[in-house]
């Protein structure tokens, strides 16, 4: 299951969001041959051992914006366009860039230390997207978001709250996180974790100048405005892809 939306329209455009969607993707683009050169990773990625030995740092920053595939790539642009917009639109434009790079590299030093002497190298937006997700869930737990499931041959798109979702995820990590070493290469989870954390955090104080606790009693947890409407119903027998506009 994943999400594929949500019913949370945003009150401007958000160009920091697009922007480095864009980057993100051309430069996959680009370095699509260069992904699996070994002198290229040495270079660009994230590999622990070169921090502990003293080198390597540009690889906390320049790690965040390559991908090693077009899964890769689509899954993080496709969370960072559902959940991007919304705290772009309450950090503000300049802030949430800062806060963004900020989730990103503080989810690589704590990838690094889960296995500061580990040789694999990390690439991906994953750890500064999961703190767009984890400002996300602090700021709107009960937006409504559609979650498209595979169950054998069935494919249906159910709404759900943004907590259940985003928590369900969280938790996926955590048993990925304590069931696999970070040193066996694959998913990097604990920056899945670490920016998770990073992110709820680092919302903390957006969240407090809404009003806090309550900002969620006003607001009963979902976003404070209209949720965008959509043609598709529950319960419906149609599997497609609602359509979504703002109100």
């Amino acid at each position: 299951m994943f999400p594929i939306r949500d019913h949370n329209p945003s009150g401007r455009t958000p160009f920091v969001t697009y922007a480095l969607i864009a980057i993100n993707s051309v430069v996959f683009l680009m370095t699509l041959d260069a992904i699996n050169d070994l002198n290229f990773l040495a270079t660009y990625s994230l590999v622990p051992r070169f921090l502990s030995e003293g080198f390597g740092y540009q690889g906390l920053l320049t790690s965040m914006f390559l991908h090693g595939g077009w899964m890769h790539i689509i899954g993080n642009m496709l969370y960072l366009y559902i959940f991007g917009d919304n705290l772009e639109d309450r950090m503000g434009h300049v802030p949430f860039l800062l806060f963004y790079l900020a989730a990103g590299l503080g989810a690589g030093l704590i990838h690094y230390a889960s296995a500061p002497y580990s040789n694999v190298p990390t690439v991906g937006a994953s750890g500064a997207i999961a703190g767009v997700m984890g400002g996300y869930l602090l700021l709107f737990p009960r937006a409504r978001v559609d979650i498209l499931i595979f169950i054998v041959v069935i494919i249906k798109v159910i709404p759900i709250p943004a907590w259940i979702a985003l928590c369900i995820w969280f938790v996926m990590q955590l048993f990925g996180g304590v069931g696999t070493s970070a040193d066996e290469g694959g998913v990097a989870y604990w920056a899945h974790i670490g920016g998770f954390v990073i992110g709820l955090v680092l919302t903390l104080p957006v969240f407090l100048k809404l009003g806090g606790p309550r900002f969620w009693r006003l607001h009963h947890g979902h976003p404070p405005h209209p949720e965008a409407s959509t043609r598709w119903q529950p319960g419906s027998s149609a599997t497609r892809v609602p359509r979504i506009r703002r109100k």
